[in-house]
């Protein structure tokens, strides 16, 4: 490949994922996928972005666009695409298929995908057909795109994001509990934004008992701007309630959005009423819900990416696990003294080597916050006591 084609390629292609990242909040369970189409002298032709499941994906709207731009649509074009064009039947018919039957004369690949099963196959229809692919064009942009349904192809599990607003000497709230608010609008602002980003939102009883949260995405608050579809998609709640402690009074159980509860019994003093959520009954250890079980369970139900909103209960198991991919602090200028709430609850460590180790990758002010993404090793093996 010459330099100056690989220049356009790259050019093409980051204009196909800015196209991608329109579909972030609302493709859930598919991944995010963006298309640009450009004609034999290197010139605009169309684009599109996958923007629901069920619906068209990234290429068949480019493709259409294509058509209606000029008389022979794309043929004889090229297609950068985010992801490698999908091979199989699913709710809508292969994209490869489709390119081949526009004649496309050439496609442009940011990443193969990551399923095992099908990885390769959509490149090998379009290179079958006479077309010329070329791969792996800013790869690991692609990749950013969707690290949850990567990591649900290659582990079977979702990816999984801690959310906490603390404060400067790390507690979430006053020894009361009061809490709200910690950290300032526009850090609630971005929360809104993962919510909507996320196929569920992941919390524990204790936490439902103290706050009655509804863990809804809140459109005036995320102020979306060219929202893509027109109902908001929420994502599932899901709550870990080990013995069905909790019963139907809470809103999250009368809102009408879907509410799943984890547990390790259907037995209890008060079993949850015909509103309280579906059930889902997963292994246990040490009488609590397994929280690696629970994690293959989601995965089973196609969750890509998690985010956790919980007290520092579960919050501070799920670390010690390995089961957090990103820590996400909103670190608020506020003191809340040495009786506040921790972060989170953790064994007792008698050395440094059973610390948690965090690799800092992103850090900005939010309004009068500052907002750390941390990538915690996910390799606990190193036992503490209790």
């Amino acid at each position: 490949m010459d330099h100056a084609n690989l220049k356009d390629d790259y050019y093409w292609m980051a204009r196909a994922i800015k196209n991608a990242k329109k579909g972030r909040f609302t493709t859930s369970p598919n991944p995010r996928v963006g298309c640009v189409i450009v004609d034999e002298n290197n010139q605009f032709l169309s684009e599109g972005f996958h923007k629901q499941a069920g619906t068209p994906h990234a290429e068949i709207h480019a493709l259409d666009a294509a058509e209606k731009a000029r008389k022979q649509g794309a043929k004889g074009a090229t297609a950068y695409v985010t992801l490698e064009p999908c091979s199989h039947f699913g709710r809508t018919p292969p994209c490869a298929l489709a390119l081949v039957k526009a004649q496309v004369s050439r496609v442009v690949i940011g990443m193969t995908d990551p399923n095992p099963a099908v990885s390769g196959n959509g490149i090998r229809i379009l290179q079958e057909a006479g077309i010329e692919v070329v791969s792996d064009i800013l790869a690991s942009e692609a990749a950013a795109l969707n690290p949850g349904f990567i990591k649900r192809m290659l582990t079977g599990k979702p990816y999984i994001r801690l959310k906490l607003g603390i404060s400067l000497d790390g507690k979430i709230a006053l020894e009361n509990g009061v809490s709200q608010w910690i950290t300032g609008k526009d850090a609630r602002r971005d929360v809104q934004r993962y919510r909507a980003m996320s196929c569920a939102v992941l919390t524990g009883s204790g936490t439902v008992k103290a706050d009655n949260p509804s863990l809804l995405v809140r459109a005036n608050e995320a102020g979306f701007a060219d929202y893509p579809i027109q109902n908001l998609r929420q994502p599932v709640r899901v709550i870990i309630d080990s013995k069905l402690s909790l019963n139907d009074e809470y809103q999250l159980f009368n809102d009408g959005f879907a509410t799943l509860v984890a547990t390790t019994s259907t037995e209890s003093k008060s079993t949850p009423g015909q509103h309280a959520g579906q059930i889902m009954i997963v292994p246990e250890k040490n009488g609590k819900v397994d929280l690696h079980a629970l994690m293959d369970a989601l995965g089973e139900k196609q969750y890509n990416e998690v985010l956790v909103e919980a007290g520092p209960g579960l919050a501070g198991a799920l670390l010690n696990e390995g089961l957090v991919d990103e820590l996400i602090c909103y670190q608020a200028p506020k003191l809340l003294g040495d009786k506040g709430q921790s972060m989170v609850s953790l064994p007792t460590f008698t050395s440094l080597e059973q610390s948690i180790s965090l690799t800092l990758i992103e850090n900005c002010q939010v309004g009068n916050d500052i907002k750390f993404i941390f990538k915690p090793d996910g390799n606990r093996n190193v036992a503490a006591s209790d």
